[in-house]
């Protein structure tokens, strides 16, 4: 009410609508950034998620079509945790892979988009300095993916050697 006296008081002509204080537009721009904050940790999640079921995939894909493999081993007196052993390698060499490279692609990214514009060098230019986010993340994904790896691998080791044999 303040405000539209004195803006009254000096032009009586213009008429005074939407008034907030400065603290109200900071707190207003901040709910915005902390919901695409809110909205970018989703899509993160759900984007691990799709990464451990696109490997549990992969993974049990491989499972099935080396059966008969897996079957000759059990058959020839392979124990059940060398087969687990087997399969788990398999998917740990992928997760290691694709952190390597998604880590080393995450870096370059930041180094071209800083370099393609003053924006976009405030925003990657900061250096990333939380652990959770460089060791925890990738840390997280490869834990995940192990246990993505780990169901079809417990699902090899019950195969009947007799069976996987048998079938063409």
């Amino acid at each position: 009410a303040a405000v539209r006296d004195r803006m009254a008081s000096l032009h009586p002509g213009l008429t005074v609508f939407d008034v907030h204080t400065m603290q109200e537009d900071l707190d207003r721009l901040n709910s915005l950034a902390q919901w695409e904050s809110a909205i970018y940790l989703i899509l993160g999640f759900f984007a691990l998620f799709l990464a451990c079921i696109g490997l549990g995939g992969v993974t049990a894909y491989a499972v099935v079509r080396r059966r008969k493999e897996i079957g000759i081993r059990m058959a020839l007196g392979a124990h059940a945790r060398q087969v687990q052993g087997l399969v788990l390698r398999e998917g740990t060499a992928l997760v290691a892979a694709g952190t390597v490279l998604g880590v080393g692609g995450a870096f370059a990214l930041a180094r071209i988009f800083a370099a393609y514009s003053e924006t976009l060098a405030r925003t990657f230019g900061q250096r990333a300095n939380s652990p959770f986010l460089l060791v925890g993340a990738p840390l997280l994904l490869a834990a995940l993916a192990m246990l993505a790896c780990y169901l079809p691998a417990r699902r090899a080791t019950r195969i009947d050697p007799v069976s996987a044999l048998r079938e063409e």
